[in-house]
């Protein structure tokens, strides 16, 4: 056996909207939210939901003029972040 403990990853999603970040949930499939705005810029304008951590339920306007920036990277896993927005935890999470 090793005395060294193994840390325990997860993949993080970031959204940016108009320079407003958001942290996707776990579970929040990024190609599918991509192909949502995609879908909304076709058709003028519409909003585009999805889970940010803390397990909140967000709803995004996106138009013509919307910036939307995504970046991925790995961090350490919080086990809270299960993307059920049926179970949401309080605190500030998306203020990047």
């Amino acid at each position: 056996m090793s005395d060294v403990e193994e840390t325990q990853t997860m993949v993080r999603t970031q959204v940016a909207v108009d320079e407003v970040g958001f942290l996707l949930a776990q579970g929040q499939s990024i190609e599918d939210f991509k192909d949502h705005v995609e879908h909304a810029l076709h058709a003028g304008g519409g909003f585009v939901d999805f889970i940010a951590v803390g397990d909140r339920s967000m709803s995004v306007l996106i138009t013509p003029a919307s910036r939307v920036v995504v970046s991925v990277e790995t961090v350490q896993l919080d086990p809270r972040d299960a993307g059920d927005d049926a179970a949401p935890y309080g605190g500030v999470f998306d203020m990047l």
